[in-house]
């Protein structure tokens, strides 16, 4: 039997430069995070003894007889990719799906992961990364980019950077204080609405020629961001004020990012006193993420008060193996 533990990952710049189509030819950059929220996969063998061969246990239940027959994309196509038989899979999470938070990449990332742990294979960071990149991207044909199954698998603060057919991964390095401010600073909230990031990803792709500038403009912030957390003499406070920035951008990128009750809420906890924010993920609904100073956070948390506050904190481990049970089970010819 096998359990992995998997982060969540929230962006704060350079969302969208991270889409094969754009960083191919102009290049692209993110600035990301993950932080204490995390999926669970657990696999393990199915015993012999039921009519079903294999077991997926996610908001459904699917029992069957090939993996052909598996409803769920993401483990019909891995299984076949790895060729898994005779599985028991069960998932579980932090937060809801759909939300904003890269949940389906962090699923598919603990998923490999799982799977090459239960062949007995050790597996490093960049793979799981590559193939989890591959699983949604290729085989399962879900529009999108490249970061969040990078955030998922390597874990930490990091700018990603993108250029032609790869990516290199750069820690930030932040001075332990400075860094722990920022965490303190950051407020989360929970909209109630989901959605699925492949459709509005979809969309925004459709327009991504008419808003070349915004995207270049998206990327070049990441290198101011990455600058207000590394120079110890800037404003921290400046790293709010860049949300914003970026948020507004990001808006204007597609119609589908944002709505007149996420902008209603929104403007509720600028004028309760943060300094930027952002709507998390692809748009839609989600999660709201804002920047407050710590005097202004209780008026925050009153303008908010009908959406759910989610206090968190940034980890470093990314993907790992947190339970492993060798098994002796010997698969049926195909």
């Amino acid at each position: 039997m096998i359990i992995t533990k998997t982060p969540f990952r929230m962006s704060f710049f350079g969302g969208g430069t991270d889409v094969q189509s754009y960083f191919r030819e102009y290049g692209g950059s993110v600035l990301s995070t993950t932080f204490d929220k995390y999926c669970y996969v657990n696999v393990r063998h199915l015993p012999p003894f039921f009519s079903y061969k294999t077991e997926i246990s996610y908001s459904k239940l699917e029992r069957v007889g090939k993996v052909d027959e598996i409803l769920h994309p993401a483990v019909r196509n891995a299984m076949k990719m790895l060729d898994m038989r005779d599985i028991r899979l069960t998932y579980e999470a932090d937060l809801p799906a759909r939300s904003g938070l890269g949940t389906s990449s962090s699923f598919a990332v603990g998923m490999l992961n799982a799977f090459y742990a239960l062949k007995g294979k050790y597996v490093d960071k960049k793979r799981l990364a590559d193939e989890a990149i591959y699983l949604e991207r290729n085989l399962c044909q879900e529009a999108g980019g490249w970061q969040d199954q990078i955030a998922a698998s390597f874990g930490g603060m990091n700018e990603i950077r993108f250029k032609g057919d790869s990516y290199e991964v750069l820690p930030i390095i932040v001075r332990e204080e400075r860094k722990q401010n920022l965490d303190d600073n950051l407020m989360m909230f929970f909209t109630g609405f989901t959605r699925f990031s492949s459709n509005i990803q979809k969309e925004n792709l459709c327009n991504e020629k008419d808003h070349l500038q915004q995207l270049h403009d998206m990327k070049e912030i990441v290198d101011e961001g990455v600058k207000i957390l590394t120079d110890n003499h800037r404003d921290l406070d400046d790293f709010g004020r860049l949300l914003h920035q970026t948020w507004q951008l990001k808006k204007s990128v597609g119609k589908t990012v944002s709505t007149p009750i996420i902008d209603e809420l929104y403007e509720k906890g600028m004028k309760a006193g943060a300094l930027g924010g952002k709507l998390l993920g692809a748009g839609g609904g989600g999660f709201l993420l804002f920047y407050v100073p710590h005097e202004k956070q209780q008026a925050v948390l009153e303008a908010m008060k009908q959406l759910l506050h989610i206090p968190f904190h940034f980890e470093n481990g990314g993907t790992r193996v947190i339970y492993y049970a060798a098994e002796t089970y010997p698969l049926e010819e195909k």
